[in-house]
């Protein structure tokens, strides 16, 4: 194994982001509500029968956190949208749909194009986003700001959990007690969860295997809002530690993608409280079967998972938090990852800030 330990290292940029969420999380993004009260207004309006969502990157990780929270909390039918569509002269009918634009830095031109396309067919528009002077920010009806402050570290940490915590937060003018009890826990359950996820992610170093390009494959698998947990953490630890990671929804892997994890591959399931129990320890065992080392993230029902690395998280957790606050996990085993490799975690390769995708 390269570079050095973790311990060895001051700690980077990306450790302090990681670190400061919950900070982040205790500030009152929208100030008073008003913005994701309007937003909640312009997309649950009577001509509406549809959410169409725009992002990249870990936006778009964030854009299927949405997907499955509105459908689940408010009903909302919520898609992906396919941005190269609307680049043509022509993009596709927009009647019945509201759009959402989520970007940290707003400025990525496919994604404008396809609030500019909802806009000229009269059609409600929101934009999230970290920048409410960008051009999504200016096209959009409604912009939510996250008002998280720019990140240091090329990976998104805090704009990602920002972006997370806004989807919640329009979801939750519904009126949903559970939705609005959980925001206020957040902060804590938050700032726990990246204690715990810094003490016990070094582990997860030795169970991945770094030192053999044929065998370094992890997956990552959730459900539900924790398939964009896993989508997310999979996406961070490609970008941090160059690992061949890739994430799936745990019916996904199974119908074909499985067949590549064997011995030498690692597999991290977020065990959702959306899932029963033997729906997870079936999977964990067919994995350990075929010799894959498995970590799980689970809540208290679920600690008789077996598995070779447990983190357990708070058993009272709804499935929509317990997916949220497990997110820490994957960017500290990305941090981790990155470090035992002797990378550059706060400037991988290949990577910036902003990316202007057409």
């Amino acid at each position: 194994m390269t570079g050095p330990s973790p311990s060895d290292s001051p700690p980077s940029m990306l450790e302090r982001e990681i670190r400061s969420q919950s900070r982040w999380l205790l500030t009152d993004i929208d100030g008073s509500g008003q913005a994701t009260r309007s937003a909640y207004r312009r997309l649950s309006r009577p001509d509406v029968t549809h959410i169409i969502v725009a992002a990249r990157g870990s936006s778009d990780n964030a854009a299927r956190y949405a997907q499955y929270l509105w459908g689940r909390a408010l009903r909302w039918s919520t898609h992906m949208a396919a941005p190269s569509l609307y680049s043509t002269q022509t993009p596709p009918r927009l009647s019945g749909a509201a759009v959402v634009g989520i970007s940290q830095s707003g400025q990525s031109p496919d994604i404008v194009g396809v609030l500019a396309a909802a806009r000229d067919q009269a059609r409600p528009t929101v934009a999230i986003t970290n920048d409410p002077t960008s051009p999504l920010a200016e096209i959009a009806d409604v912009v939510v700001d996250l008002a998280v402050g720019p990140e240091l570290s090329l990976a998104a940490t805090k704009t990602f959990t920002a972006s997370l915590r806004a989807v919640v937060a329009i979801a939750s003018v519904a009126g949903s007690r559970e939705l609005r009890a959980g925001l206020d826990r957040l902060p804590e359950l938050f700032d726990q969860t990246v204690s715990m996820a810094l003490e016990t992610t070094r582990p997860l170093v030795e169970l991945t295997n770094l030192d053999d390009p044929a065998g370094n494959l992890l997956t990552v698998v959730g459900r539900g809002t924790g398939h964009a947990t896993a989508a997310e953490a999979a996406l961070k630890i490609r970008e941090i530690a160059r690992l061949r990671a890739e994430a799936y929804s745990a019916p996904d892997l199974l119908h074909g993608p499985v067949a590549a994890n064997g011995a030498g591959s690692a597999v991290l399931i977020i065990a959702s409280p959306g899932q029963p129990l033997p729906y997870w320890s079936d999977l964990a065992d067919r994995l350990i079967a075929d010799g894959v080392r498995v970590t799980a993230i689970v809540s208290g029902p679920q600690s008789r998972l077996t598995a070779h690395l447990l983190h357990e998280l708070p058993d009272d957790l709804p499935a929509w938090l317990f997916d949220f606050v497990a997110v820490p996990f994957g960017q500290v085993a990305a941090l981790r990852l990155g470090l035992a490799k002797g990378l550059d975690v706060d400037r991988p390769r290949g990577l910036t800030k902003v990316t202007l995708t057409t």
